[in-house]
């Protein structure tokens, strides 16, 4: 476990029509969570915000906050999630960095 952190939202902000249906019939709301190296002044560095895709992102649109909270145990490490099932790509390509591995 790299990290755990405890976060509040506020749930009257969330737009009940991005609200959507899993195949298992359960129902689910997408955030974004981003974890900061810095603290606000309230001793946070985590927020919770709605995520946005690339349109939004390039139209440099505000994003809407939903909450925010803190790390509060860590094991130094945060790993990338990555899909078990995703392929992997092999190059070829020989690259000589003197590195010992």
């Amino acid at each position: 476990m790299g990290a755990l952190a405890q976060i509040s939202i506020d749930l009257s902000k969330l737009d009940k029509s991005k609200i959507v249906e899993g195949k298992n019939g359960q129902k689910y709301y997408n955030l974004s969570i981003s974890i900061n190296d810095a603290t606000d002044n309230y001793g946070n560095n985590v927020s919770v915000t709605e995520p946005q895709n690339k349109e939004q992102r390039d139209n440099k649109e505000q994003r809407t906050f939903y909450g925010n909270g803190k790390v509060f145990w860590t094991d130094g490490s945060i790993k990338k999630a990555e899909a078990k099932d995703a392929p992997t790509t092999v190059q070829s390509k020989e690259v000589d960095n003197d590195l010992p591995f």
